[in-house]
């Protein structure tokens, strides 16, 4: 397994699994090999049982997998519920946004930037209605918090009460749908 390396002006080191079953690992600028590769070995058990995960569902998105004109019917199919839930949530949450792009994303369900532009990915067309607001509302909580602490956590759960739900349904399903979109992407 590929291991990627990222370093940027973060706080944390994190990793996640990539759609391939390689690692994805993201470090502060300064962080020494030394304590990167610690952490690896820290988090091996957990590697290899999401890896296995991550693998087994590729192979089962790779079944049924979507063409570049599916993908493209799915950004259309998007749109509407996406721009329904952000002017829905925007208010509950304080909140405003600057553009908003529909795209098919191997790795990301959705993102915020600094300046407030918002991207989701068509493959949330294929998901429950809920699951599709839950993403919506974590984007539109960056907007006040920058990051995934406590407080983002809260700003979510003030407006999406159960979105834990949501988040296992992703959890459960998403790499299934990644799987099936990454053979219309080539």
């Amino acid at each position: 397994m590929e291991i990627n390396l990222t370093r940027s002006r973060r706080k944390t080191l994190s990793v996640r699994i990539t759609p391939t079953g390689d690692l994805d690992v993201r470090a502060p600028l300064g962080l020494p090999r030394r304590e990167i590769d610690r952490f690896l070995e820290e988090k091996r058990d957990w590697i290899l049982a999401h890896r296995q995960q991550v693998l087994s569902q590729n192979r089962q998105g790779q079944e049924h997998p979507l063409t570049k004109e599916h993908l493209e019917t799915l950004k259309e199919l998007a749109w509407e519920p996406i721009q329904e839930s952000l002017q829905k949530y925007a208010p509950i949450l304080g909140v405003t946004y600057g553009n908003v792009t529909i795209r098919c994303q191997k790795s990301r369900w959705g993102s915020c930037s600094s300046k407030g532009n918002l991207n989701f990915n068509c493959l949330l067309a294929l998901a429950p209605r809920s699951v599709l607001e839950y993403v919506v509302v974590h984007e539109l909580a960056h907007r006040k918090q920058m990051n995934h602490s406590a407080a983002f956590w809260q700003e979510v759960a003030q407006a999406k009460p159960d979105y834990k739900k949501d988040l296992q349904w992703l959890k459960a399903n998403g790499g299934i749908l990644m799987a099936r979109a990454a053979e219309g992407k080539e």
